[in-house]
């Protein structure tokens, strides 16, 4: 079997960015119907078993593609770094997702993901991958305290238990997508996630045995829409939208294309509008064209890599 290798990536040029961006969004985008999906599957299935579900499935599909492609397997100094990747994106933010989906409408907890460029850019900050400048920080902030403004006046001016939940998702999300970032300048993006997949199947598949196995004897009873939605995380969720995310992160910087991830929940706005029929309002667009515009002006704020 012939061994695919790849080459480190340069320091990024404006095409670079450019392009970090276009494919972040593209991650983004898929993404984007990871919490309506969710909230589908957990209507009918048990959040631990879609969440250890999804990760054993994902891994399956990501180990069949690196032996097809002939990836030979990541050096010892990468396994640290994938193994907080599999505990942040693999396991961390889809179990405590689904739990939250339970309780949490898919449209309320899609904006408290907006807190996630922010805590992402924040935790790169602190291992010392990237230099944020003064004025990245303040857009950065605003983006954020527009959608924690958001998820306040929807909620009543109060977090729910639900909300919590999303806020330390949210914060495994950020680790595990400033770790991939970093692994992917290197590894590439396909492989970055391939590889922790790989690493998490067995614990997750173990998991799934001992705790969930009950589960299995009442799948036949189980909707074509909650299939639906643990089929929609596993492929797009968990494997498909990583490989268009960290090859963005690699290429435009963690800091700068993960703020694209701002618009994520006023695209999963319309998701939970379409497939869960959660309602839209005129203040989700005040606030998507406010939070856009911060995007916007975020990109032309230096980072230091």
């Amino acid at each position: 079997m012939s061994q695919t290798t790849t080459v480190p990536l340069a320091l990024n040029t404006a095409h670079d960015e450019a392009r970090g961006m276009l494919l972040g969004l593209a991650g983004v985008a898929l993404f984007s119907l990871t919490l309506p999906m969710t909230r589908m599957a957990v209507a009918e299935l048990d959040p631990l078993f879609v969440a250890l579900a999804r990760a054993v499935g994902a891994a399956v599909l990501a180990g069949a593609w690196l032996a097809w492609k002939g990836v030979a397997r990541p050096p010892r100094a990468a396994l640290p770094a994938l193994a907080v990747v599999a505990l942040g994106c693999i396991l961390g933010f889809p179990l405590l997702t689904s739990m939250a989906m339970r309780s949490l409408p898919a449209s309320h907890g899609a904006v408290l993901v907006g807190a996630l460029p922010l805590c992402t850019a924040l935790y790169s900050a602190m291992r010392g991958y990237e230099r944020p400048s003064q004025g990245f920080w303040a857009c950065a902030l605003l983006g954020s305290a527009l959608v924690i403004a958001f998820a306040l006046a929807q909620g009543g001016g109060h977090f729910a238990q639900a909300d919590l939940l999303m806020f330390a998702a949210v914060l495994s999300a950020a680790v595990g997508y400033a770790e991939g970032g970093r692994l992917a300048r290197s590894m590439g993006g396909e492989q970055t996630i391939g590889w922790a997949l790989v690493l998490a199947a067995l614990p997750c598949a173990l998991l799934l045995a001992v705790f969930e196995g009950a589960q299995f004897g009442r799948l036949g009873e189980v909707g074509p829409r909650a299939w639906l939605g643990l089929g929609y995380t596993t492929v797009f969720s968990t494997i498909v939208g990583f490989f268009f995310w960290y090859r963005g992160l690699a290429l435009g910087g963690v800091a700068r294309v993960g703020q694209v991830q701002l618009v994520q929940p006023f695209l999963s706005l319309g998701g939970a509008w379409v497939l869960l029929g959660e309602p839209l309002t005129p203040a989700n667009g005040g606030f998507a064209l406010a939070v856009i515009g911060v995007v916007a002006a975020g990109r032309r704020m230096q980072v230091k890599r």
